[in-house]
C-alpha cells in the first residue's frame, strides 16, 4: 500500500511537471567542470548555494537517474564524485579511486561512442587524455583541490551549458537508460503489471538520522530472507525475491525525495521523519495538515475553524485553495533501521476530513482552563510530546516507541498510550524545582494537565461505555465545585493548604515540593500532616479576610471527604488528584471579572 501510493503520488508530480519522466532525476551537484572542444579543463564552476542560515549546499540539478551504489565499482551517467571523474579522493585507497576512474571512462565511452556532437566528444577527450596521478597539479583545480575531494558531484559543462541539457547526449542517456530496463521480467507486486524487475532500488534522500548519501527502504541481502530459489546466486536474487518493476522502483523513490525536500510535505517528530501527502500530491492539503498537527495557534490562518468545518464534512479554503474533506491522505513515519536501511514506523492513510475530525476531537479533549498569558490556543503533538522527556538530559527527546504510538492514536481516534500517561506522570512528579521562569512552568503545569485529562477521558471514560462514570464530573475543562469525587477534592485541597502556605510569604520550598508525590500516592499518611502545618501557617496570616476566606474554602472541602482518608490511590486516580489540583490553583488566578480560558 506504501509503494502503491507513492507511485500515483510520483505520477501526479510528474503530471504537473514537478518531477521528471522516468530515467531522470533531481541530483545535488556541488562543482562544473567547463571543457574546452579538446576535453581539458578550462574553468572550475562552483554550484553550491546559501540556504537560509548561510551555509552553502549543493544545487540540485536535472540529471541522469543516480544507479544505487553499493560496496562495488558502479559508475553513474554525466555527474560523479571525485573518485570517479578525477580518479582522485581522501579516502587512502589510491587503487580503488584509479578503478573508479576506470569505470566511469568505460562509461561515458559506451553512451556516448556514437554521438557526434562536440559536448559528447570533448568529454570522451577528457577521459582519455585525464591522468588521475597528476590531478592535483592541475592549475584549474588546485586552489579548491582540497574542497573537491570531500565527495562532492561534479559535472560536464560546455560554453554555458551542462553536457545533459544537450539533446543529442540527453537521447543517447534514455537510449541507454532503455537498454539498462532490459533486465528479468516479472509481475511487478505495485503496479501488478509484468515489467523489468529493479535488483536494487534507489536510494532515499532526506531521512533525520540515515547517511547523508541516502538509505534504502526496500532491501534485503541475507541467504535468510531468500525462498523459492530466488538466492544471490548470480546476483540478481535482491530483486527476484520481491519483484518491484524498475518503474515502480524509480517512482516511489522519485516521489520520496521530492517530499522529502519540499518543507510543506515533510516534519520531524523525535527521530521519526513524518512524510503526508494528499492524493494529487497537492500541496495545499500538506500545509493544512502540518497546520492541524503542529500548531500550538488554532487561530492561525483560522486553522480552528479550518478544521471544525472539514470534521463537518465541508469543502473549506486554505490559502484561497479548496480543502475537500473526502480527499484521501497519506502519512508515513519513517525512521533509519541503521545508517543505510530505513524502518517504517507507521502508515496511516484515510480520508482527509477524517485526519481533521480525529485531531479535532483530540483538540477537544485537551481543553482545560489555563492562565490568560499562556497564548496557545491549542496544544501540538509536539508540545505533549515535549512534556515527556527529561529537560536535563543531553537530547530531551521523548521515547521513540511513544512517538508512534501517539502519532496513530491521535490521527486514528483510539486509545492513547499507556506511556503517554506513565512518562507524564513520571515528570510531574520529578519536576518540582526546574529552574525556570513562572511563565514557562505554568505553561508547563498546562500542559501535563491537559494531558492527564485527555488521557483519562478517552482510555477511562470512554473506553468504560458509563454514562455517569465518577471520571466525568472531574474531568471538565475547569473547576467543577460540586464534584464530591474523594481524589479531586483532596487535590482542591492541597491547592487551598499551599495557597495558605505561601499567601504572603515567598518560600523556598513549599508543600507542594515536599508533600505532593506522596499526598497522590497515600492521603491517609500525608494529609493530617498537612493539615497541622496548615494550622501554624493560618496563624501566622495577617490579612484576616484573606485567611478566613481560605478556612471557610478548607470547611466546604472537609465537609466532602469521608470520614478517613483513603490510604491509597491507584495512579488513575492520582490523575484526578492532580486535576482537582490544577483546577482549584488556576481559580485563585481567575480574577472575578475575567472569563476563564479554556
Amino acid at each position: 500500500m506504501i509503494l502503491q501510493a507513492l507511485v500515483r503520488c510520483y505520477e501526479s508530480l510528474a503530471a504537473a511537471g514537478k518531477l521528471e519522466k522516468p530515467g531522470w532525476s533531481m541530483v545535488k551537484v556541488s562543482w562544473g567542470l567547463e571543457l574546452t572542444p579538446e576535453g581539458q579543463i578550462q574553468r572550475l564552476w562552483p554550484l553550491e548555494i546559501a540556504d537560509a542560515k548561510g551555509k552553502k549546499r549543493p544545487q540540485l540539478i536535472k540529471l541522469p537517474t543516480q544507479g544505487k551504489k553499493t560496496s562495488g565499482i558502479l559508475s553513474n551517467f554525466l555527474c560523479e564524485n571525485s573518485s570517479y571523474i578525477l580518479g582522485r579522493d581522501n579516502k587512502g585507497k589510491p587503487e580503488r579511486s584509479l578503478e573508479c576512474f576506470k569505470a566511469c571512462a568505460a562509461r561515458h565511452r559506451e553512451i556516448l561512442a556514437e554521438v557526434n556532437q562536440p559536448m559528447a566528444k570533448a568529454i570522451l577527450r577528457f577521459f582519455a587524455g585525464w591522468d588521475p596521478q597528476t590531478a592535483e597539479e592541475n592549475a584549474v583545480l588546485a586552489p579548491e583541490w582540497e574542497k573537491i575531494l570531500k565527495g562532492g558531484n561534479l559535472v560536464f559543462c560546455m560554453d554555458g551549458v551542462y553536457a545533459q541539457d544537450v539533446p543529442e547526449i540527453a537521447q543517447a542517456w534514455d537510449e541507454a537508460y532503455a537498454d539498462d530496463e532490459k533486465a528479468e521480467m516479472g509481475r511487478c507486486l505495485v503496479t501488478g503489471q509484468k515489467a523489468p524487475v529493479a535488483i536494487l532500488h534507489p536510494s532515499v534522500n532526506g531521512v533525520v538520522g540515515a547517511r547523508p548519501s541516502g538509505a534504502t527502504l526496500v532491501s534485503f541481502n541475507a541467504p535468510s530472507l531468500e525462498s523459492f530459489g530466488k538466492d544471490d546466486r548470480d546476483k540478481q536474487g535482491q530483486g527476484r525475491n520481491a519483484p518491484v518493476s524498475t518503474y515502480a522502483a524509480f517512482a516511489y523513490t522519485e516521489a520520496l525525495n521530492y517530499l522529502l525536500r519540499e518543507p510543506a510535505y515533510h516534519s520531524r517528530l523525535g527521530d521519526t521523519t513524518l512524510i503526508y501527502w494528499a492524493e494529487g500530491a497537492k500541496e495545499e492539503y500538506s500545509s493544512a495538515m502540518a497546520g492541524m498537527m503542529f500548531s500550538d495557534n488554532m487561530e492561525q490562518e483560522d486553522l480552528k475553524n479550518v478544521m471544525e468545518a472539514l470534521s463537518g464534512g465541508k469543502t473549506v479554503l486554505w490559502n484561497k485553495l479548496p480543502l475537500k474533506p473526502a480527499n484521501h491522505f497519506y502519512i508515513l513515519g519513517l525512521m533509519p533501521a541503521n545508517s543505510s536501511r530505513l524502518a517504517v514506523r507507521f502508515f496511516l492513510q484515510d480520508t482527509f476530513g477524517r485526519f481533521a475530525t480525529n485531531l479535532n476531537e483530540h483538540q477537544e479533549r485537551l481543553k482545560i482552563v489555563h492562565p490568560a498569558f499562556d497564548e496557545r490556543d491549542g496544544l501540538s503533538v509536539w508540545s505533549l510530546l515535549r512534556e515527556t522527556a527529561n529537560p536535563n538530559s543531553r537530547d530531551k527527546k521523548p521515547p521513540e516507541p511513544l512517538v508512534s504510538a501517539l502519532m496513530r492514536a491521535v490521527l486514528m481516534n483510539t486509545s492513547y498510550p499507556a506511556e503517554l500517561f506513565i512518562q507524564t506522570e513520571i515528570r510531574l512528579r520529578a519536576e518540582h524545582n526546574l529552574d525556570i521562569s513562572l511563565t514557562e512552568r505554568c505553561k508547563k503545569d498546562r500542559t501535563k494537565a491537559a494531558i492527564i485529562k485527555a488521557w483519562l477521558w478517552k482510555n477511562v471514560v470512554e473506553k468504560s461505555g458509563n454514562e455517569n462514570h465518577p471520571y466525568k464530573e472531574a474531568l471538565d475543562v475547569k473547576l467543577q465545585e460540586d464534584t464530591t469525587y474523594q481524589p479531586y477534592v483532596l487535590g482542591r485541597i492541597f491547592a487551598v493548604l499551599e495557597r495558605i502556605q505561601t499567601s504572603e510569604r515567598k518560600l523556598d520550598a513549599t508543600i507542594r515540593d515536599r508533600y505532593f508525590n506522596s499526598a497522590c500516592a497515600t492521603p491517609a499518611m500525608i494529609f493530617p500532616i498537612l493539615i497541622k502545618l496548615s494550622n501554624n501557617h493560618q496563624k501566622s496570616m495577617k490579612n484576616e479576610k484573606e485567611r478566613d476566606k481560605y478556612v471557610k474554602l478548607l470547611e466546604k472541602l472537609y465537609a466532602k471527604i469521608d470520614e478517613e482518608y483513603p490510604n491509597h490511590l491507584s495512579l488513575q486516580d492520582q490523575g484526578i488528584f492532580q486535576i482537582g489540583y490544577y483546577h482549584q490553583k488556576q481559580k485563585f488566578f481567575t480574577k472575578k471579572e475575567e472569563t476563564e480560558n479554556v
